[in-house]
């Protein structure tokens, strides 16, 4: 099995674990991360997009400072926007914070339901999930020198033949190269993988 298939099984569960949805950021490095999901109710999502919640929420700042697990009612961080307060009229009235990995590369999940507290077995389990995502998710520390210089070629703005007779390789060789680089950086588009190459100075 593929590592983005097993993504988008463990993902599979952390739905059927946060009944009101759930809110994860992998890895985040240089304040953004290499994947968020988010299946909070999308008025929610909205609301806190457009009130610019991420830089005042409580749950993000527990996460990114410390690791572990805490239930959202009992996080000791101040919230003088009370946006957990406003959290639950969408139906988001219980969660947990799961954090892990290094401060360099720390992922952050938020998990909600609306009727009732996560139970202790249900935290660890929740933590079991966000650990394997990390650790399934982890960005490569290198790319080969062929992919390097494939991501380069396409980077500069030449087209697959172009790029290919510069390289002195076949139009599906670069294909192949891309494909490759892609699958490691996680990136669904050429354009995404050349992004984030360069967020992690790979090229």
């Amino acid at each position: 099995m593929g590592r983005n298939q097993m993504i988008d099984e463990l993902l599979g569960e952390m739905g059927e674990q946060a009944p009101a949805g759930y809110f994860l950021a992998l890895h985040i490095r240089f304040a953004a991360p290499i994947m968020m999901f988010r299946t909070y109710n999308k008025a929610w999502t909205d609301h806190y997009s457009q009130s610019a919640y991420a830089l005042r929420d409580p749950m993000i700042a527990f996460g990114v400072s410390q690791t572990g697990a805490t239930r959202w009612s009992a996080i000791p961080i101040p919230d003088p926007f009370g946006i957990m307060t406003e959290a639950a009229q969408f139906g988001l009235s219980y969660g947990v914070c799961i954090s892990c990995g290094p401060v360099t590369s720390r992922t952050v999940a938020g998990l909600a339901r609306d009727d009732r507290e996560f139970t202790d077995e249900e935290i660890a389990a929740a933590t079991g999930l966000v650990l394997r995502l990390h650790h399934q998710s982890e960005p490569p520390d290198h790319l080969t020198r062929a992919e390097k210089e494939a991501l380069e070629v396409i980077a500069r703005g030449d087209r697959y033949a172009a790029g290919a007779e510069k390289l002195g390789i076949s139009e599906s060789a670069l294909k192949a190269r891309l494909s490759t680089a892609r699958s490691k950086l996680f990136a669904r588009t050429t354009a995404e993988a050349i992004q984030r190459a360069k967020d992690y100075r790979l090229i």
